[in-house]
């Protein structure tokens, strides 16, 4: 499949974008064509009775125990805060009273 002006056209206009530079345009007619042509590499392999690969492991929920525990303290989480109280962060107001 070749990728003309005209579809460069359509996809830009679909997903509202600018591309009225020349050098723009060319550079991502190049890039698109190269996925298309990567694409339309991988349909030339033969993946008939290749199972789909559904999970990445053999691993089945491993997870935590949720058990709660204190891994820093107060001091040391303040400790690089470029704005701090004796007990909290001093951070900018973003929230009118209004």
């Amino acid at each position: 499949m070749k990728i003309t002006d005209a579809t460069l056209d359509r996809i830009a206009e679909l997903a509202r974008l600018d591309v009225s530079d020349p050098k723009e345009r060319t550079t991502l007619l190049h890039d698109m064509q190269r996925v298309i042509d990567f694409v339309e590499k991988l349909n030339e392999v033969d993946t008939k009775g290749v199972e789909p690969l559904i999970f990445m492991t053999d691993e089945v929920d491993v997870l935590r125990e949720d058990v709660s525990s204190i891994e820093i303290s107060k001091k040391e989480a303040l400790q690089n805060a470029p704005v701090k109280d004796s007990d909290y962060f001093k951070v900018p107001r973003v929230v009118d009273k209004g």
